[in-house]
């Protein structure tokens, strides 16, 4: 590919996912990371020192309206992402957008059409799924080690890890909820995909907050602090049953604060052939792992743990991003738009106290 073919990349966020998804960009030859944006102005220049010398932007909208890219990587607070894809996409901007989609399923919905209007790729990253213990979890649920797969438990649990009782994820305007939307998203996007992606019908969640609105939990005075501070008005611990088409069932649990002893990052799957543990590293302090067992009888168990490859996480979804849009396949946010659509249902149940339908969300 020739210099002047090379694409032209954005990131607006400059902490841990956007600093990941600029060093994914630089990893391509064939794309040139020439805009950064973010509100630390130190932080700013420094990326832009580590990361080639990239234009500086304070603001999305301003990088958005002036800078010519062709692809843009969205790490921003939750209800920042779909007024930035909206409008990068009507300028015909391919765009690659942090999990969660967005803060609501109506916005998540807005974007999926604006990225179909205009014919532009729009992915969400979902990290987890890249990280080796996972690849290694799919290749034995794809070669049939556990048959036909009907129960999911999905579990990523902190003891204390509100990330800033002060911070854009407390509040409810900015994050649309708590470790369900923070933590949840990606358990409930890794036991969808190790199950086959049967589709969600019906679900039933509960919501607690009891450490948050006592200041207990995690840091004040937190960096990631977006605009007035306001009251901790999101949920810090929630579980749901999510109940599939297919007969198939999900049990999923996240907490950023909870009387546990460490923290937990974790999915069983169960088949009539065999269960499957997943073990992630991601803030547990343990290595990651995935394991098979299978029962012949009381006496005749059989574990075997799984080989792992490396590499992962956000590098590769940089990759496949960058992929789809270099292939022109049409992907409008699909995946993303599915996880939202549960979430919102979560939500939805939480609030009505019973059990409700997840919307089909298909554009």
């Amino acid at each position: 590919m020739s210099e002047h073919k090379k694409l032209r990349a954005a990131v607006v966020g400059l902490g841990y996912a956007g600093t990941e998804h600029m060093r994914g960009y630089v990893a391509d030859p064939d794309v040139e990371l020439v805009a950064i944006a973010g509100h630390e102005p130190d932080r700013l220049q420094e990326l832009s020192e580590e990361f080639g010398g990239a234009e500086t932007y304070t603001s999305q909208d301003e990088l958005i309206e002036n800078a010519a890219i062709d692809v843009l990587s969205l790490a921003t607070p939750t209800a920042l992402h779909a007024p930035a894809a909206i409008a990068a996409l009507n300028r015909g901007i391919h765009v690659l957008t942090e999990k969660p989609m967005a803060e609501t399923l109506e916005a998540a919905t807005r974007m999926s059409e604006a990225a179909r209007a205009n014919d532009r790729v729009l992915q969400v990253t979902f990290n987890q799924r890249h990280q080796p213990a996972t690849q290694a979890a799919l290749k034995a649920v794809a070669d049939g080690e556990l048959g036909s797969i009907y129960l999911a438990k999905a579990r990523w649990s902190r003891s204390w890890g509100i990330p800033g009782l002060d911070s854009w994820f407390a509040r409810k305007s900015m994050a649309g909820g708590g470790p369900l939307m923070d933590l949840g998203i990606h358990m409930l996007d890794l036991g969808l995909l190790l199950m086959g992606e049967p589709a969600p019908v019906r679900v039933t969640a509960a919501t607690y907050a009891a450490f948050g609105p006592r200041g207990l939990g995690g840091p004040v005075n937190s960096r990631k602090t977006a605009g007035p501070q306001g009251t901790y008005d999101v949920e810090d611990l929630g579980t749901a049953f999510v109940r599939m088409g297919n007969g198939a069932t999900l049990l999923l649990e996240s907490s950023w604060a909870q009387h546990i002893p460490h923290d937990e990052g974790r999915v069983e799957l169960y088949g009539d052939e065999g269960s499957l543990v997943l073990e992630l590293a991601s803030g547990t302090g343990r290595p990651p792992h995935a394991a098979l067992t299978r029962v012949c009888a009381a006496d005749d168990i059989t574990q075997t743990e799984l080989p792992l490859g490396s590499g992962g996480g956000h590098k590769v979804a940089v990759a496949e991003f960058l992929a789809a849009v270099r292939a022109g396949a049409p992907d409008y946010g699909t995946v993303g738009l599915r996880r939202t659509a549960v979430i919102q249902a979560l939500f939805d149940s939480a609030e009505a106290g019973h059990e409700v339908e997840v919307a089909s969300p298909e554009l």
